[in-house]
């Protein structure tokens, strides 16, 4: 990304600052680290739980990003407040040990999470610019495509008394 330019426009001085502030210098060492442990995550996936289980893992890796997703639109200048305090909502309810499904449960302790967090990035969709998510997504993939691909799977696959309580929780209308 050009310091100086970026979709297009110039971005203010103090909007390069606040850009700046967000980027992270990690070390190449911890990175391989992690890549490392996350290529041993999935392949121990793919062995114990077969390719329906790999395809899950695979969008269980994606909650990291999607969290930090809402932490980046949380504070994103084009969000209205009301968008923020239901993010921040839905960032407690990831970090916070009380969920629908343990998180102690090995794989399918995430899945709520991660549904609870697509699902609430879907409702706000249609409170902000898609350009914001966009702007903010550093995972890989079309984003809004992911939110797509994990919302039908979590219609089709995830118990329906589990999917209600999370729809119950973001006030979705079933």
């Amino acid at each position: 990304m050009n310091d100086d330019i970026l979709e297009g426009r110039e971005i203010p001085a103090d909007e390069q600052d606040e850009i700046k502030d967000r980027e992270v210098d990690i070390d190449e060492t911890k990175i391989q680290f992690y890549e490392k442990l996350r290529r041993k995550a999935k392949g121990w996936t793919k062995d114990k739980t077969g390719k329906a289980g790999s395809k899950l893992a695979e969008y269980l890796f994606l909650l990291p990003d999607f969290f930090i997703l809402c932490c980046r639109i949380s504070v994103d200048k084009r969000v209205p407040r009301k968008t923020k305090l239901i993010l921040g909502g839905i960032i407690a309810y990831v970090m916070l040990p009380l969920d629908i499904i343990p998180d102690f449960i090995p794989i399918l302790g995430s899945v709520d999470d991660l549904v609870l967090v697509v699902m609430g990035l879907n409702m706000l969709l249609n409170e902000i610019d898609h350009k914001v998510i966009e702007d903010n997504w550093s995972g890989e993939g079309d984003v809004l495509q992911l939110m797509q691909k994990i919302t039908a799977m979590a219609e089709k696959f995830l118990d329906k008394n589990i999917l209600q309580r999370i729809k119950k929780w973001l006030h979705i209308k079933h």
